[in-house]
């Protein structure tokens, strides 16, 4: 799993509330679209994993500094990061479920193989509608340009819409 990244000057009594949420909100983002290339690669499951957590301490973030940002802007930016994050489960909860399956698979005898053989294939359909619902979840976050409208949010790219 992907480490969360050092957010510098937390704890420093000269900065504002404001500073300090821009800066952890730009943090949070900035990890989340890192893993955006290796999520839809079946063979690479801790991409999803790691965007997912990504998405995660994003929205942490997002909702314990709502107060420091535009109502508006926020509210649309924290429901985009959680459709996305809705997405990355539906494609996550397979990749865990087969690889429970596989370690209860290695202890079965072969007469119980066929069972699980099945199972894990209705899995694979299933990781398969799960890779195609996030792979329409990120060009759905492209088109909406939701990693720009994160950094507008922030300040850190005022010529974005926010």
């Amino acid at each position: 799993m992907a480490k969360a990244q050092q957010i510098e000057g937390l704890s420093d009594p000269g900065r504002s509330f404001r500073d300090v949420a821009r800066v952890a909100v730009g943090v949070r983002a900035g990890e989340v679209f890192t893993h955006a290339e290796r999520v839809l690669d079946l063979d690479d499951v801790e991409g999803v994993h790691d965007m997912r957590v990504s998405t995660r301490r994003l929205r942490a973030v997002l909702e314990v500094f709502a107060p420091a940002f535009e109502r508006e802007a926020h509210r649309a930016v924290l429901r985009d990061v959680k459709a996305l994050a809705d997405a990355l489960g539906a494609r996550r909860d397979p990749d865990v479920q087969l690889a429970a399956l596989h370690r209860v698979g290695v202890a079965l005898p072969d007469e119980d193989q066929a069972g699980l053989d099945l199972l894990a294939q209705r899995l694979r359909v299933e990781q398969a509608q799960g890779n195609h619902h996030l792979a329409r979840a990120l060009d759905a976050m492209r088109a909406g340009r939701l990693e720009e409208r994160l950094r507008a949010l922030v300040g850190q790219d005022e010529d974005a819409p926010a």
